[in-house]
Order: C-alpha cells, then sequence, then structure tokens
C-alpha cells in the first residue's frame, strides 16, 4: 500500500512539473504584458521547488538499482535549466548534483542529450546546438531549451556578419538554412538584431556583412519556429 502511495505521489509532482514547463512555453507568448516577468519568475521558482520534492521522492522510493520510468527525462530538466545561466537552479553545483545521480540515469539518453547541449551551447557550436535540439529533444525539454534557441541564433548572426567578407553579401536562404528558420523570419531576424538585408537583381534577399550595427535585442525575441522539430 505504502508503493502505491508513493507512486501516486511521485506521478502528481511529474504531472506538477509538466505544468510549469508548459506555462513556461506559453507565457512566452504574453511577454509584452506587464506583469510577465513577475508571472514568469514565480512560475520557475515553483518549477524548481516540485523539482526538488520530486528528485528527493525519487531517491526515497529507489529499489535496489532500478529508476522510474520517467526518472532520466525529469532529471534532464535540471540540466536544461542550466543554459544561459550561472546560477544554481536547486542550489548546489551541477557537477555535485550529478555526482548523486544513478549511473543508469547518467547513461540514458535523455541525460546524454541534455549534458551534450549544454556542453555545445557553452562551446557556441550554434549549429550542432540547432541541430541536435530539432532531431533528439522531447517536447517538454524543447520549452525549456525554446528561450535559448534565439540566443543562439544571434551568436550564429554575429559569426555570420563580422567574419563574412564585405563584397560578398550573404544569401537569406544560406541563412534560413543554417538557422533552421524560415527566409521570412531570417528578415525580421536580422533587423531585430539591427541588422539591414537587401534585395538582388533577381529577387533573392542577401545580408551585407560587416555592419557595425548588431546587437542582441534587449526585448524578448518573437517565438520563431525550429525547422525540422517535426517528431512531436
Amino acid at each position: 500500500m505504502q508503493n502505491i502511495v508513493n507512486d501516486q505521489t511521485i506521478h502528481m509532482y511529474e504531472e506538477m512539473v509538466k505544468f510549469h514547463i508548459i506555462s513556461h512555453h506559453k507565457l512566452r507568448s504574453c511577454s509584452n504584458k506587464p506583469n510577465f516577468s513577475s508571472v514568469h519568475y514565480l512560475n520557475m521558482e515553483q518549477l524548481k521547488k516540485c523539482l526538488i520534492s520530486l528528485y528527493a521522492l525519487y531517491e526515497e522510493n529507489r529499489n535496489s538499482n532500478s529508476i522510474y520510468k520517467n526518472e532520466p527525462e525529469f532529471c534532464s530538466f535540471h540540466v536544461l535549466l542550466h543554459l544561459g545561466s550561472n546560477n544554481q537552479p536547486l542550489g548546489e553545483s551541477l557537477s555535485l548534483w550529478l555526482g548523486r545521480v544513478p549511473s543508469l540515469i547518467l547513461k540514458s539518453k535523455e541525460m546524454c542529450f541534455a549534458r551534450r547541449l549544454l556542453r555545445l551551447f557553452r562551446m557556441g557550436n550554434y549549429k550542432r546546438f540547432l541541430c541536435t535540439t530539432a532531431t533528439e529533444a522531447s517536447y517538454l525539454q524543447y520549452y525549456i531549451i525554446e528561450p535559448y534557441i534565439n540566443e543562439v541564433r544571434a551568436l550564429a548572426l554575429s559569426c555570420v556578419n563580422y567574419c563574412g567578407y564585405k563584397l560578398h553579401p550573404y544569401p537569406i536562404a544560406h541563412l534560413s538554412k543554417l538557422l533552421m528558420m524560415k527566409e521570412l523570419d531570417v528578415e525580421s531576424f536580422c533587423n531585430a538584431c539591427g541588422l539591414e538585408t537587401s534585395t538582388g537583381e533577381r529577387g533573392n534577399k542577401f545580408l551585407s556583412t560587416k555592419q557595425t550595427n548588431f546587437h542582441y535585442p534587449k526585448e524578448v525575441f518573437p517565438s520563431y519556429c525550429l525547422l525540422g522539430l517535426e517528431h512531436f
């Protein structure tokens, strides 16, 4: 009976975590609302508290070397919450936390994905970051990663702008493939980063490189879709 109660409690906390992650995703469409920051902050705080409780329940009710069905994915959320931040979401360093995670979870595809993605983000490997996200992320993992997609795209755009050859404008069609977004969205994205695009004689769009007014937008980016994200 005790095991049944504990399993139900774990399921309840998993559902609560899902709720806050989905809310995190939906709140992005309300970024222009006056109380967005406070609601977003409170939702993230509740998500962290639910994760702390859930991880404690996993540990307290573990039998020998077994793990719960959803445990690898829910543990991967903690790793992904380190994207774009030097903070410790659960109050301790990630390396210390990982040291207590069972090897079965560390070797799971969900955790391997999360750790690899965090490494790619910190290395600035924008191409592999976007491709890996599009092909391997679950929908809940993607909702955590989503706010950093455009940050990585901006890094890629910055590299193209500063490293490109001034006499050879970069085709928007090529940028579309690199950034994994629709061509119309690429133009909007370039403008949001302070860059101007031009139209060639045949109607093709280009980005002139070596522009000096590139910047990361202070406001929240629009939610551009990630091409290739078709498995959920």
